[in-house]
């Protein structure tokens, strides 16, 4: 009888420390979508990138795809409570995965929009040179159909949505979605907050370009409402003090680079989490020397 009990006991300490040891994988929230206007909303939780969805008379417009099947339809679910109007178009604001990876759960009939350096980067390898998985022919019918070089304005019917490319910043091929009547613009990975900002050098990316692409945004829109990929809504202050943010990083890694600092040097002087970007800006000027 002793035995047995040990026997459990031990099976017991063992379980407790299985489930301390692998900590659980993190829960996912449902798809919501939360209102900006009767006509446009947030789409937030599930898997991937925050996006937007944009009720027209005719069509909907959804910005940007999320990551699986279950968030995709978790999006489609909540879009049908608001509207029995069919998902026409969907935008994606650039190539990465969070963003574009769930356009193949969508229907077929749903035209897929992108700017065009997007759509050539959606079939770029990774950052650590694995082959891109939109390279299979099956996903070939959910890439970007329909691309853009400047400027591209779709109506759904009296509503009209805005895209708009400003030039090279997070990526090469990054598309800003604006909606004229709402003053409101979707920004993809163009903007982060409380957090260093992303620059994906090896897609093309740079933060010298970044700094004047999101001046040029703020020139041509009068947006009062910008959503972001990973951050909550902000306004036209907020994104002017990022682009502010963004100069200082640059010229102080500049004036670090003109002293002769080592990347390693030139690392310490900044935040642990700054050190991507730091990288970036120091690899951007070292190269134009």
């Amino acid at each position: 009888m002793k035995k047995n009990l040990t026997i459990v006991c031990i099976l017991v300490i063992l379980f407790l420390l299985e489930k301390t040891s692998f900590p659980q994988q993190q829960e996912v929230e449902p798809v919501k979508l939360k209102m900006i206007s009767e006509t446009l909303y947030e789409v937030l939780g599930g898997r991937g990138a925050r996006g937007g969805v944009y009720i027209g008379d005719n069509g909907i417009m959804v910005i940007d795809a999320k990551m699986d099947q279950k968030s995709v339809n978790e999006t489609i679910e909540e879009i049908k409570k608001i509207s029995a109007n069919p998902v026409k178009y969907l935008v994606n604001t650039h190539s990465d995965g969070d963003h574009i990876k769930g356009n193949q759960f969508y229907p077929q009939t749903v035209t897929f929009i992108s700017h065009e350096n997007c759509r050539n980067e959606v079939i770029h390898p990774g950052r650590d040179g694995s082959p891109s998985e939109w390279s299979n022919p099956e996903l070939a019918p959910f890439m970007p159909s329909i691309t853009f070089s400047d400027k591209m304005d779709i109506y759904l019917g009296s509503g009209k949505v805005e895209l708009w490319y400003f030039g090279v910043a997070h990526t090469t091929g990054d598309a800003v979605v604006y909606i004229p009547e709402e003053k409101t613009a979707f920004l993809g990975d163009l903007f982060f907050i409380n957090r260093p900002q992303l620059i994906h050098s090896y897609k093309g990316g740079n933060s010298y370009e970044y700094i004047k692409t999101l001046t040029k945004m703020l020139e041509k829109l009068d947006a009062e409402k910008f959503c972001s990929g990973h951050s909550d809504i902000v306004d036209r202050q907020t994104v002017k003090a990022h682009i502010d943010e963004m100069k200082e990083y640059y010229e102080r890694v500049k004036s670090l680079v003109e002293k002769n600092k080592t990347l390693e040097e030139t690392r310490n002087e900044f935040k642990e989490n700054e050190s991507r970007l730091v990288e970036t800006i120091y690899n951007e000027i070292k190269s134009s020397e």
